[in-house]
This record gives structure tokens, sequence and C-alpha cells, in this order.
């Protein structure tokens, strides 16, 4: 099955990790053997090699760098410049290796379709060009407002205003508040350019604004459901309805303290949890009955996004295994027709009706 996975964090592996993505995952852990400055250490997931083993032909790839204050005690940047700059050696690693063969940019439906066909042309994936929409999370590092613009000329398509905790844009995960007009600027300006609002994040004052003050395309790149985890990252059954009601797509995130109850970051393991890919497939099948379909549902893995192994579901052991989750929906009565969806189409049918 062809898969699209709606949010990676590669170059924050890259840039911060210090990941040479080239390498296969294995490679990764061996190098990364004794290390201990980050908790998931030897237990990487995601590579270049192991997306197109398992025929993830195109992600939404991030750039991330939140601003913080000085007391804070989020990891982050202590200037909106350094944030940006930050960004910009990111989109430097792209651009690298945009050059060295290993990934392309889609940014229009033109290029959406040229890799489409050519990861469907039915030679072997393992030296294609892995497809990337450059997406940013966290809006901390856009320095003003007519930055946004400099970003999309550069490929930037979506947006999600808010990370962890108070942003200069919007609040998100454990805070609260709505926007100030700095915000809401930033969505006008999302919305004249037809930058993707995603949203993700967002804490529940900010949605809320959001969806009432952006008239653009939204989506959720990697998002679970309150209802069967209930914790302020995840959405409520009424903010699942209105995403639906605007024709997102909502992408099942892999964490594990998304996905059971009760988790304990850095005591609970992911076997003793039973949280497994059959955990996943509540939260994303919870959304689908919501909406009466498979329509609003795809992947969003968040694989790496500062976690390995030891908090993701204990059945995968890279991301390649996210094909185990096409099995598991088959086996529940989705028909081919839903897998097709779930896996690449709804995310291609949001980006043809709402790019150029």
């Amino acid at each position: 099955m062809f898969i699209i996975d709606a949010h990676l964090d590669l170059s924050m592996n890259a840039m911060e990790w210090n990941r040479d993505l080239r390498n296969d995952v294995p490679t990764l852990r061996s190098l990364e053997k004794g290390m201990t400055d980050k908790p998931d250490r030897e237990r990487a997931t995601v590579s270049f090699p192991d997306l197109r083993r398992g025929n993830i032909g195109i992600v939404v790839a991030t750039q991330i760098a939140r601003f913080v204050k000085p007391d804070s005690i989020i990891p982050g940047w202590n200037s909106p410049e350094q944030a940006w700059a930050q960004t910009q050696g990111q989109l430097a690693w792209y651009k690298a290796m945009e050059e060295a063969g290993e990934i392309t940019q889609i940014t229009d439906k033109k290029s959406l379709l040229k890799q489409i066909d050519l990861w469907n042309d039915g030679t072997p994936n393992d030296k294609k060009p892995i497809g990337y929409i450059l997406s940013l999370e966290g809006a901390d590092s856009i320095i003003d407002v007519s930055y946004v613009e400099k970003a999309y000329n550069y490929g930037l398509r979506a947006i999600g205003p808010a990370h962890y905790g108070p942003g200069r844009y919007a609040n998100g995960t454990d805070a609260t508040g709505k926007m100030n007009q700095n915000g809401i600027d930033l969505l006008k300006e999302m919305e004249r350019l037809n930058i993707i609002l995603d949203a993700t994040h967002l804490c529940d004052d900010a949605f809320w604004q959001a969806l009432d003050n952006f008239n653009g395309a939204v989506w959720a790149s990697h998002n679970n459901c309150r209802s069967l985890v209930d914790h302020n990252r995840q959405y409520s059954d009424e903010m699942i309805k209105a995403l639906i009601s605007r024709g997102a797509v909502i992408g099942g995130a892999l964490d594990a303290w998304m996905l059971v109850p009760n988790w304990q970051r850095g005591i609970s393991m992911p076997l003793e949890m039973n949280c497994d890919l059959e955990t996943v497939f509540k939260h994303m099948d919870h959304i689908c009955q919501l909406a009466g379909n498979a329509n609003h549902i795809g992947v969003g893995s968040d694989l790496d996004g500062a976690f390995g192994t030891e908090q993701s579901p204990y059945d995968l052991n890279t991301i390649a295994d996210l094909q185990k989750l096409v099995l598991i929906f088959k086996n529940h009565g989705y028909s081919d027709e839903d897998l097709d969806k779930i896996f690449h189409q709804n995310w291609i049918n949001f980006l043809m009706k709402n790019w150029d």
C-alpha cells in the first residue's frame, strides 16, 4: 500500500539529533550506542531507507523552532530571530537532501501528481526520491507576519500556529487563552497565500477562535481522540466534528502517551501498557464513526518526534511497519476503497481540492 505520512520532524532529527537519515534505522541505532543526551537514543524509527521500505513516498516534513522566555521550563530559542535562523538551517538541510537525490519538494498539484506517478510506476522504490511537503510546527519563528510570504516563497505550505505552551501567535498544548491580534493577522496572511492551517497543538480557546477567523483549508496533521485518552492535546468529539465539517483530514499519531490512558513519560513502557498498532486503529476508527465514513483520517505518525521505540506501539520497529496498519483496518472490515482513502487518497484529495 502506498502511504502518505502527514507529520515527520525530519530536519529536527538531522540537525538537533545529528542523525544522517540516509543510514537505515539499525545503523542509526548502532551509531548512538551509549549516548544518553536524548531519551530516545538507540531507539530511532525513521530513515530514508525505511521510508522507502514501507512504501511511504510522500511525507509532510516540518520546520520547528520554538521561542521561549528565559524562565521557561520548555526548551527553545531566546529570540524569534534565533528561532527563524534555526528554521533556515533546517531548510538548508532539506535543500541539501534534494541535491543529493534523497527527497523532492512538493508545492502544487503538478509536483504532487508527478510524485504519485513516479511511486506507482511499477519499478522498485529503493532509489526514488521521497516527496516532502514543508510545514511549520509552531509559528514562533515567524519574526513578523511579513515573513510568512518569505516562507511561502521557499515552499512552506502549512503552518501550525502553536506547539507546546504559550506561543507568540497562539497558545498550544497545556496552555489556555485566545489569540491576540497578531495571531489573527497570521491567519489572514495564511489565508491570502493559501497556506494550510494545521490545527494540531492549538489549545481549545485558540482552536475555536482559529476556525472562526480562518476561511482557508484546515487539516490536523497528527492528533488523536480525547474520548479515549483524556488530555488537552487530544481532540474532543465536538472538535473532531467541527474539523469534519470543514473538510479536514486528521492524521493518527503514534506517540504512546496519546494512545493509552495513564501513560507516565519516562516510566511506562509500550508492552506493559498494551500499546500496540491496534490502539492506533481505535483512535482512527473513532473518527470514522463520528464522520460516518473513512474520508477524514490518514496517517500522521509523528514518529521520532523526540521519542523512539520506548514510546511507540510495541509492534512497530521502524516506520516501515506502518504497513501493518493496513491489515489491521482490513481485518476490522474496512474495504479496499477505504484503505486507499486512509493511507493516501484522503490527503491527495485534500490537496487536489485546495491547491492550484
